[in-house]
């Protein structure tokens, strides 16, 4: 097996992790977290989502966060351009995009299809580039899904082609319920890695049958080397019925130091931050 000598984490708790929260968590409290993942020399956080409040009422705050994040180098998601105009106010230095290889979960989640979705996409591409803004182009259900079941791996490609058409900086390959295997990974981002050699790829896993840190390997024989992760497992997907918490920040960060991959990330302070974290949810 060939392990890579580093990866990067990044941490999605923040945005990710806290978004589905029944329970509004104060923005001090949200910051604290940050400052306190920040101390263990995570680099990129994933912070801010400038979506309605109707819909998601934690992120109600997220041009707060955007303020006291201003010089760190976060991640906000914009899934429009209202959006992504939000995150332009806010000088957000980078933004994320999602769209499932599911037509099914598409539907379900934004009442689009795929195509549809990859269509709107192109004006806020466009838009994010005039700005100078790195794009993180999400890749969701992109191994199974729940309203469709298996989702293959021309339905991914289809997403992954247009993201690099349209020069999404990374991709990132979502497992949002949490149904993938070693074996599906591993064949999965073979085939993108090999198609696809000049763009950088990242892994998104969800522990619902507790295969994350396993998926995690398998990703990592097929050369990726960026994965995302979330403090204390918080997380999972509301358009996605039974789906669980991200894979845990400390987890995998343990997982990397026993089998001697440098993370760059103080494990100690990490576990300080997972139990505050763990403290501000009420669904664990």
């Amino acid at each position: 097996m060939i392990f890579p000598k580093s990866v990067e984490i990044v941490e999605v708790g923040p945005r990710d992790g806290l978004q589905n929260e029944p329970v509004l968590i104060p923005t001090e409290k949200k910051i604290e977290l940050i400052d306190k993942l920040k101390k263990t020399g995570i680099q990129r956080m994933e912070t801010a989502a400038f979506v309605h409040p109707k819909w998601v009422p934690q992120m109600a705050d997220s041009e707060q966060i955007a303020e006291y994040c201003r010089e760190m180098n976060y991640i906000a998601l914009t899934p429009n351009l209202k959006a992504l105009d939000r995150a332009i106010a806010a000088k957000t230095p980078q933004i994320a995009v999602f769209i499932g290889a599911s037509s099914a979960f598409n539907q379900k989640n934004i009442n689009k299809t795929t195509d549809e979705s990859l269509q709107e996409c192109e004006a806020l591409f466009a838009k994010a580039q005039e700005n100078g803004m790195f794009i993180r182009a999400y890749v969701s259900m992109a191994f199974s899904c729940p309203y469709q079941g298996e989702v293959t791996f021309e339905e991914v490609l289809h997403v992954c082609q247009r993201f690099v058409k349209l020069g999404a900086d990374e991709i990132d390959i979502g497992d949002t319920n949490g149904h993938a295997n070693p074996r599906i990974v591993y064949e999965r981002f073979a085939k993108l890695r090999d198609l696809f050699p000049d763009t950088v790829f990242v892994a998104h896993f969800h522990d619902t049958r507790k295969m994350a840190l396993a998926n995690v390997v398998a990703a990592m024989q097929a050369g990726v080397d960026k994965f995302d992760s979330s403090v204390g497992g918080l997380g999972g997907c509301p358009y996605s019925p039974g789906a669980t918490g991200n894979l845990a920040t400390e987890d995998v960060v343990l997982m990397c130091n026993d089998m001697g991959i440098e993370t760059g990330i103080d494990f100690e302070k990490l576990k300080e931050a997972a139990t505050f974290a763990r403290q501000l949810s009420t669904r664990l």
